[in-house]
């Protein structure tokens, strides 16, 4: 059976050059990075290279990057050590409606502590704007965490405005880039961060390891402790081969952007444009052009997304109904619901996300097996009316009212 992987923003495969980069790390080169011999020293210099070459691909110094576990870790970092370096500043947080869970898990718990979350509104295309930050900045303001791009629908939130604003306020900037590095170009000088999170399994490097970038002179509470790893920001050993596996795949998608991102922008239009014609009563989720070049999320009407996810692997395409840390949830995105978009219609979205294997011959399949699955799972649904209308996009209006 053919096999068709459009999950990408879940995690990619380990690309074969960062794996042949890693092995040597399991056993050749196995000392600790911390120890001052020589089995120490040669795997210290492989966390430094790697160090730099991260560093590079997001216009940092390498003394600004601190590796970490994960994306998660890094957006904890991030928010939790703000919160406790700038507490006697003041106790107010900005965020998003549409982050992801691993800031608003953070931003809730913060609330429990005494901070307070301003949460923004988003509009039908998942956009907010500059003036909307601004305005919701107050005296006591600590932090803005914004996401670089949104891991559901791809919207990319204009960062290089809102890190203006917030340089021009005084006020620090996070971005949870780990949907944007390696699919756009980020820049944090440009950007005007002052932290920016990064999870090396989303462009081809290996799980389990991540960096936080930390703009020179600023302050934040290390939340792990233990060592004087990291210049005493981030205890615990190195995962050596999982930074080397960073670093290279930072090399690779550094070297490739422009192209590769040309190339996945044409094939995901190409794949809208097909679902869009070939289908009717759909919905597009996300911004039309400020949108991840790899990204498209739809929504169906009349059918249930996780049906919908299960005849497409049983034909050996891999989608998604949205995050994959809240696969297993009952509940409708979180995101579309900021969205407005209708509760049957978000029930019903699946993400396709587009990664360096994909092909224009993986697209055509795709747009060939879908309208009958969609068709076939429409007549098993008492809303359907019957008889499918070719449309163009769904306006929000092809569902039944409750």
């Amino acid at each position: 059976m053919k096999r068709i992987y459009l999950d990408n923003n879940a995690t990619t495969m380990v690309r074969p050059e960062v794996l042949e980069a890693m092995l040597p790390f399991f056993a050749e080169h196995f000392g600790n990075p911390s120890s001052v011999h020589w089995a120490g020293r040669g795997t210290r210099g492989a966390v430094e290279t790697a160090r730099e070459q991260v560093a590079q691909l997001v216009g940092a110094s390498p003394a600004e990057i601190v590796f970490t576990a994960c994306g998660s870790e890094g957006d904890n970092f991030a928010l939790k050590g703000t919160a406790d370096a700038l507490r006697h500043k003041g106790n107010h947080i900005i965020t998003s409606a549409v982050e992801h869970p691993a800031i608003l898990e953070v931003c809730g718990w913060l609330e429990k502590q005494g901070f307070e979350v301003t949460y923004l509104p988003v509009d039908a295309d998942g956009m907010l704007t500059a003036a909307q930050v601004e305005a919701a900045i107050r005296p006591e303001t600590i932090l803005i965490s914004l996401m670089w791009g949104n891991n559901e629908t791809g919207t990319l939130f204009p960062i290089a405005e809102i890190g203006a604003v917030a340089r021009r306020r005084g006020v620090r900037f996070h971005s949870d880039a780990v949907q944007a590095v390696g699919k756009v170009p980020v820049d944090v000088q440009a950007a005007g961060v002052d932290l920016l999170t990064i999870a090396a399994h989303k462009f081809g490097g290996p799980k389990g390891v991540g960096a936080i970038y930390i703009r020179r002179g600023t302050k934040l509470t290390p939340f792990m402790h233990g060592g004087h790893q990291e210049r005493h920001r981030r205890a615990g050993t190195h995962n050596v081969p999982g930074i080397v596996g960073l670093g290279k795949a930072c090399e690779l998608v550094g070297q490739e952007l422009e192209a590769k991102g040309e190339r996945l922008r044409r094939l995901r239009d190409r794949l809208e444009q097909g679902i869009v014609d070939a289908i009717g009563e759909v919905r597009v989720n996300g911004h039309p052009s400020e949108r991840l070049p790899n990204t498209l999320n739809v929504s169906f009407a009349y059918i249930e997304g996780e049906s919908l996810l299960l005849n497409l692997d049983m034909k050996g395409v891999a989608a998604s109904s949205g995050s994959a840390c809240t696969s297993g949830s009952l509940e409708p995105s979180h995101v579309l619901g900021a969205m407005g978009v209708p509760v049957e219609l978000a029930h019903s979205s699946t993400r396709f996300s587009l990664g360096p294997d994909t092909e224009e011959a993986d697209i055509d399949y795709l747009i060939e097996i879908l309208p009958p699955i969609v068709e076939r799972l429409r007549e098993m649904s008492p809303l359907y009316p019957g008889a499918a209308v070719k449309s163009t996009v769904c306006t929000g209006n092809c569902c039944p009212a409750e």
